[in-house]
């Protein structure tokens, strides 16, 4: 059928290789549910229809260097049989999207994918959206990784001995790429994957603000950031007028209204540059394979880094013809598992279990490879 393509894979012989060799699916055609083939109908289904996988969590709540705390979702996984011995378990620290957070169905998902295979996962919730207090008037942005910083650092000194991998979704993969490109070498982690990922921040609003795509998405989401400013209202309303930012009507409105001027940009458009990694990934050292859809509302295949990834040794661009933002639905029922959590669990598998052979693909010669 038309629908079942192989993705499209952009990257460097060397990771192509492993890649090949140790997480196949990237040469796995993608079969996306017939009846839900459309951009748009994936990522509206996705939420709709998935299914929420049981996860326990131990909840902790980690105190920030400005005062401030994060809550963190563990799942320690002390039953491991694969890695029996605690302080070596493979851990995977999960960051949710724009107003995610650890009772998605990605997450909870991904937690499943992780736990068969023996490994400790991790939540990181943004500020305010893990069913925390905010102790003061400071949340979150894409282009703000300090918390995520003292997160990793918090993570290596529980586990010194344990190999971190991260995992970013929408959002949450544009703040890891962002921290990935701050902190180069010194990043802490074994790899890192994202989904779905805004990669030019700009394309993103534009193509958001689409009629049909304002409708459908960035109405929504927008009511859901308002929903949190209002329930920190009084902690908020010392620093920028809640009541303006209440009106927004958009994302980029709710943007010039708060995120700016929370985070001391001059306009929403220094801003959205700061946030967008696309152009920062010269800067990464780690391997990195990021998955996205051509035909996600969220972020428009034109503004895909596929010329640099090209030339990058560590970065692999996958990119399926469907499955829109976050969905990759696939056959005729897709409440379970989906291409994105089966591929999530099969790269982080041949991370965890050939590490060398990774690190040495990804420092080889660079040969570009599509």
């Amino acid at each position: 059928m038309f629908l079942f393509k192989t993705p499209v894979l952009v990257c460097g012989e060397g990771f192509r290789v492993f890649l090949l060799q140790y997480c196949p699916m990237v040469s796995e055609r993608f079969r996306p549910t017939p009846w839900c083939w459309g951009g748009r109908l994936q990522t509206l289904l996705r939420v709709l229809i998935k299914s929420r996988p049981s996860v326990s969590y131990r909840n902790e709540l980690m105190r920030t260097r400005d005062g401030g705390q994060v809550s963190l979702d563990w799942v320690d996984n002390v039953e491991s049989v694969c890695y029996p011995d605690g302080s070596v378990r493979p851990t995977i620290l999960i960051l949710p999207g724009l107003t995610g957070n650890s009772r998605q169905t990605y997450v909870l998902h991904a937690v499943r994918q992780a736990t068969r295979r023996g490994y400790r996962c991790v939540v990181f919730n943004n500020r305010g959206f893990g069913g925390e207090e905010l102790l003061t008037p400071l949340t979150f942005c894409a282009a703000d990784t300090s918390d995520l910083e003292q997160v990793v650092t918090h993570l290596k000194h529980t586990h010194p001995h344990a190999p971190l991998l991260a995992t970013g979704v929408s959002l949450g993969g544009m703040l890891l790429l962002n921290y990935l490109a701050r902190k180069g070498k010194e990043a802490g982690l074994v790899a890192g994957v994202t989904m779905s990922v805004s990669w030019d921040t700009l394309e993103s609003c534009a193509s958001l603000e689409q009629p049909i795509n304002w409708l459908l998405f960035n109405r929504h989401l927008t009511r859901n950031l308002c929903r949190a400013i209002q329930r920190h209202r009084k902690i908020l309303e010392t620093v920028v007028d809640v009541d303006h930012v209440l009106k927004a009507r958009s994302i980029r409105e709710f943007d010039e209204r708060y995120t700016a001027v929370m985070f001391g940009y001059e306009s929403c458009l220094e801003y959205y540059q700061a946030a967008s990694p696309a152009y920062k990934l010269p800067q990464t050292a780690v391997p990195i394979l990021c998955l996205n859809a051509a035909d996600d509302p969220f972020s428009p295949k034109h503004a895909l880094p596929v010329s640099l990834a090209e030339r990058l040794p560590n970065v692999a661009l996958l990119v399926t013809s469907h499955g829109g933002h976050i969905g990759f639905l696939e056959g005729l029922f897709p409440r379970g598992e989906g291409y994105m959590e089966r591929l999530f669990g099969q790269f982080a598998q041949a991370v965890f279990e050939h590490p060398n052979a990774l690190q040495e693909a990804c420092s080889a010669p660079q040969h570009t490879a599509q």
